[in-house]
């Protein structure tokens, strides 16, 4: 698998980059191919993703150029009836999210469950372990922001 990875001839899914993450005790942005040609402007068609828009999986669009600054700002895609993990996950940073699109989502911590509705937003204070539920027939997604970029 690794080497299909190398070689550009499967993406992995976010939960396979999670793992190497975590096996490899490296922050999950390290997996990010970094252009040498510095750019301020990201496109629909400029953005670095982790897992596959076509299948039915939780995608993550980096939104900032890069994760080289002191903040990434991070879109996720969450298809209908589908969870962003099978177990909450924290972050070593602050995270602020907001729901762009989407009729709701719920956002579940170890001591609460919280439900945003489109225009919604909500922080996450860091080592928060947390997981987002998609219950809803359509897609939704999120937009984050983390301090210090660690994704």
């Amino acid at each position: 698998m690794l080497s299909q990875i190398e070689n550009d001839q499967v993406n992995p899914s976010i939960n396979t980059l999670r793992a190497l993450s975590d096996a490899l005790d490296t922050p999950l942005y390290h997996f990010f191919k970094e252009d040498t040609q510095e750019h301020m402007v990201v496109t629909p068609d400029t953005r670095k993703t982790i897992g596959t828009k076509s299948l039915p999986d939780v995608t993550y669009e980096l939104l900032t150029p890069d994760t080289r600054g002191s903040i990434e700002f991070c879109m996720m895609v969450i298809p209908s009836s589908t969870s962003s993990n099978t177990h909450p996950q924290s972050h070593t940073g602050e995270e602020v999210a907001f729901l762009y699109s989407g009729e709701s989502v719920e956002l579940e911590t170890d001591t609460q469950t919280f439900t945003l509705r489109q225009g919604d937003s909500i922080r996450i204070p860091a080592e928060t372990p947390h997981i987002w539920h998609n219950r809803r027939n359509s897609t939704v997604q999120v937009i984050f922001a983390i301090t210090p970029p660690s994704f």
